[in-house]
């Protein structure tokens, strides 16, 4: 799971496993770890019906409906977006790059706009 933070503007992007896991698993967190503290991020099922966020200590965590997430497990969709409070949301399948990278994408999603 990557994380990416803009002003009020929260995303995270999810492989092919990291939705697998919070589908079974019913939550998925990430951390980094700095010289004296460590960030969390995380990412947790809810029967709410509406995404949302929250920063409690050093960990973003968002709530995401299982019904969602169902969706995302059994479906071709790929984004979902929404708002908690004034932070924008964006949750999102990570797609292989087009573009040459070192980072390992194989468990990336296939790039639909791959012509190759």
């Amino acid at each position: 799971m990557k994380i990416r933070i803009k002003g009020n503007s929260l995303r995270y992007r999810l492989t092919q496993s990291d939705i697998a896991t919070i589908g079974a698993a019913g939550f998925l967190e990430e951390k980094t770890t700095f010289a004296n503290k460590t960030f969390y991020y995380r990412l947790e099922s809810t029967n709410d019906d509406r995404i949302s966020a929250d920063f409690v200590g050093d960990k973003i965590i968002v709530k995401m409906p299982q019904t969602m997430i169902d969706e995302w497990l059994t479906t071709e969709r790929v984004t979902f977006a929404d708002e908690s409070g004034t932070v924008s949301i964006l949750l999102e399948k990570d797609f292989a790059c087009l573009d040459n990278t070192d980072e390992d994408q194989s468990d990336n999603y296939p790039n639909p706009n791959k012509t190759c």
